[in-house]
């Protein structure tokens, strides 16, 4: 089953200084963190500011792709999570077909917010991904489980970075 979610906040893992981004449930009952790319993350916190760039981005030019073929995003949905890198499906709607396109979770969501398509996670995705192990050493992933289970959503405000 797939369960729509918002993104709730970008921030930094305090342990690896990668960028977060913190996908959460309407009804604020299921989290899923989802470790990306500095630029990755840069492309999404310029969409959520609203900030526009002089030349398109690499996420601006295929939203205008899309659109200038007629075509539209459906939805993106965050379909697999396999030795810790997650997967994701953008689904066009073309010519009244539906076509699937692999993608990365961090792409698919910077499309999303660029063309105001929502965004879902597969519910084995969420499951699965609570019993991973996020990192090599045992003591950061018991310290980072801790802090992620510690996270207050109102803290969280609208991105932190």
């Amino acid at each position: 089953m797939q369960i729509e979610m918002m993104i709730k906040g970008l921030m930094v893992d305090p342990i690896t200084n990668s960028p977060i981004i913190i996908l959460r449930d309407k009804e604020g009952q299921k989290v899923l963190p989802i470790w990306v790319g500095i630029f990755e993350a840069n492309a999404i916190a310029l969409q959520i500011e609203n900030v526009s760039t002089p030349r398109p981005m690499t996420h601006d030019l295929l939203r205008n792709v899309i659109h200038d073929l007629n075509a539209s995003v459906q939805k993106i949905v965050v379909c697999d999570l396999q030795e810790n890198t997650f997967y994701a499906l953008i689904y066009l709607s073309l010519d009244g077909e539906t076509v699937a396109i692999d993608a990365r979770p961090s792409d698919a969501i910077a499309l999303a917010l660029r063309t105001r398509a929502p965004i879902f996670v597969e519910d084995e995705v969420i499951d699965h991904a609570k019993t991973v192990d996020l990192s090599s050493e045992q003591a950061d992933s018991d310290r980072l489980q801790k802090w992620l289970e510690s996270l207050d959503p109102d803290d969280l405000g609208k991105y932190k970075m």
